[in-house]
């Protein structure tokens, strides 16, 4: 049996192509994913040593200063600590309670993701009420924390779980009228790729126009 090599070089040449391009339609589809999420990551952190930096000025203290340069991996350092914490329970609260609050307040975050578009064709569930959606999902937060609190049978729980509560609302208030606001502007109330661009726009436009009038009311 003669075997032809060239031929097995081209089926060979042929296959390593192929692999080739599903490997980089996998590494382009992950792109968009990994992107926003890098980004987020690295702003939460600086946000978080800037506010301890802030404070820590304002409070004539020292600040974050031993995690990293300048103590700006503190905020890593806490979460690091946080994930080899101890579960602790309470023995005479109710245990369900105090236990689903916390995944309703997660799974309520993760699901808003549903409706965000991260790239081409690239989003869980495009809906038309895309952006009602994620204002419902995204309120669901304070729920799970009142949960916890109530489940932990203490008063101080309770009432750092109804401060937790209280604050998690307040970024929604106002929140909610932003995003409205910018939906009225591109009458559209999905958030598919083909309108996130325009719907970014308006947002930036609805920022300029606020900052313009916060500048001239305080010039005055």
């Amino acid at each position: 049996m003669i075997i032809d090599t060239t031929e097995v070089q081209a089926i060979n040449s042929f296959s390593r192509s192929e692999s080739l391009k599903e490997v980089y339609g996998l590494v382009w589809l992950l792109v968009p994913i990994f992107t926003p999420v890098l980004g987020i990551t690295i702003g939460v952190l600086v946000i978080v040593w800037l506010e301890r930096e802030i404070s820590a000025r304002i409070q004539q203290r020292i600040g974050p200063e031993y995690a990293g340069p300048l103590g700006i991996l503190q905020a890593l350092a806490d979460g690091t600590k946080l994930l080899f914490k101890e579960d602790l329970l309470p023995s005479r609260g109710d245990i369900r309670l105090f236990s689903i609050g916390p995944s309703i307040a997660v799974i309520s975050i993760l699901l808003s993701y549903s409706v965000i578009p991260f790239g081409y064709r690239l989003v869980l569930a495009d809906l038309s009420i895309g952006v009602f959606l994620w204002i419902a999902i995204s309120s669901i937060a304070p729920i799970g924390l009142l949960m916890s609190g109530y489940g932990s049978n203490n008063k101080y729980s309770f009432s750092g779980g109804l401060r937790a509560a209280a604050q998690s609302i307040s970024y929604e208030i106002p929140l909610t009228p932003c995003v409205l606001s910018i939906s009225l502007r591109v009458i559209r109330w999905n958030m598919n790729f083909y309108l996130f661009p325009l719907f970014l726009g308006k947002g930036l436009n609805v920022l300029n126009r606020y900052l313009s009038f916060f500048i001239h009311h305080s010039g005055q």
